[in-house]
């Protein structure tokens, strides 16, 4: 069988979300699925990542992008008051009032070279992958006019975003349009593929005309194959990825203030100026690391070579206790203990806890972080503190390979 793979992120991409697709694309032609990839040819990216490449096994489609490039809103904003302000905001105006989102004018592009792309190669399922949302309109588009079978995968929620200041008036806007987009494919997709059980509980509450299945992101063990950790003499706690919306660094780096241990925290990727400044504050001095974006195989090197990871999911009114990050994942593959800032009742806190990985903490609770971190910081000193290898049931059932063979059975059905 063939599959069309839509995706915005893909290699030269760089960022979290650029991994799903790209395992899919990879691991499915050896299943015996052809796979073509259909991906814009330079959305500008914030993070490129050039130490990536597509995979040879599959073929690989770019539809010309034409619209507004990646922006980091708050950085804009950052120590802007006044006219100047002001004028920001009337810059990005435009791509705010773009909905469902601000890539939705790849559609412009993207579909004539889907519906192509349908029809010369002969495809059998549209694959769509999210985020953004508008991606789906891709595949509602060329299942109404070629009939192909089409499955939607939603790596986010599509109305209820745990990132997303729902509080404001735009954002409650923007919410109502997705809740269009969500309504459009559970009309229209012949399954839907969601990462967590929250996810797939909201696409079921739209009662979909087909199944509904949860697909979580996996654990790419072969990725850290051949890195090494090696015991430093100072506690070491990593952090990987970038700030935006609700997620904060504050209360841990309060707690680290407050324990006056000798722990350098290194936060790696895109830290808001804002909670620099703030950070600063606090007069870490060397116990506070900030580097700046690096490629994927840089953070995993990082990743392994670490006394712990640490792990951010705010709680967000809620919103995130069904959030389970591909960078818990990351974490796992990583094997170096974790300490989980989560939601405490959340699906991420449960994942830690079954496997062993590590500590929980209330991501808010600048108390019980410190205590985390001064347990796992006793740990290492006393010489305890041990890599956190899972059980091969746990590798078996975690790893990517098992979720895109899921995928495929998915795939098969509904062709």
């Amino acid at each position: 069988m063939k599959v069309l793979l839509v995706t915005m992120y893909f290699p030269p991409a760089g960022g979290a979300g650029v991994q799903r697709p790209l395992k899919f694309a990879a691991q499915l032609p050896a299943l015996g699925i052809e796979t073509h990839v259909l991906a814009p040819d330079d959305p500008k990216w914030i993070h490129p990542d050039p130490e990536l490449q597509p995979p040879t096994q599959a073929w690989i489609h770019r539809a010309r992008y034409v619209g507004p490039g990646g922006l980091r809103l708050a950085e804009e904003l950052h120590g802007k008051q006044g006219l100047e302000r002001a004028s920001t905001l009337a810059r990005v105006a435009f791509r705010r009032a773009l909905v469902p989102d601000e890539n939705v004018t790849w559609n412009a592009t993207a579909i004539p070279a889907a519906l192509r792309i349908v029809r010369d190669e002969g495809i059998d399922v549209v694959l769509t992958t999210s985020p953004p949302n508008s991606v789906h309109l891709v595949g509602a588009a060329v299942k109404r006019a070629t009939g192909v079978k089409w499955v939607a995968d939603l790596r986010d929620s599509v109305v209820a975003h745990p990132h997303r200041r729902s509080e404001r008036l735009a954002a409650r806007a923007k919410e109502k349009t997705q809740d269009v987009v969500a309504r459009l494919v559970a009309r229209s997709a012949d399954a839907i593929v969601a990462v967590s059980d929250a996810i797939a509980d909201e696409a079921r509450a739209f009662e979909p005309r087909g199944p509904v299945h949860t697909i979580g992101n996996g654990c790419d063990f072969d990725d850290f194959g051949e890195l090494r950790y090696r015991r430093a003499d100072r506690f070491r706690i990593t952090h990987t990825g970038s700030f935006f919306g609700k997620r904060d660094p504050r209360p841990f780096l309060a707690g680290l203030a407050e324990s006056r241990l000798d722990v350098v925290a290194r936060f790696v990727g895109d830290f808001r100026s804002a909670d620099r400044e703030w950070a600063e504050s606090l007069g870490l001095g060397d116990r506070l690391e900030l580097h700046p974006y690096v490629p994927r195989r840089r953070s995993l090197e990082l990743q392994r070579d670490s006394e712990a990871l640490l792990l951010l999911i705010p709680d967000a009114g809620g919103r995130g206790r069904g959030v389970v990050s591909g960078k818990v994942f990351e974490y796992l593959a990583a094997e170096r203990p974790i300490l989980a800032a989560v939601p405490p009742d959340g699906a991420a806190a449960t994942l830690i806890r079954e496997t062993g990985t590590g500590v929980v903490a209330p991501p808010d609770d600048v108390p019980a972080l410190r205590a985390a971190l001064e347990e796992l910081h006793a740990r290492w000193s006393t010489g305890t503190l041990d890599a956190t290898r899972l059980s091969e049931r746990d590798r078996e059932r975690l790893s990517r390979g098992a979720r895109v063979e899921e995928l495929a059975d998915v795939l098969r059905a509904v062709a």
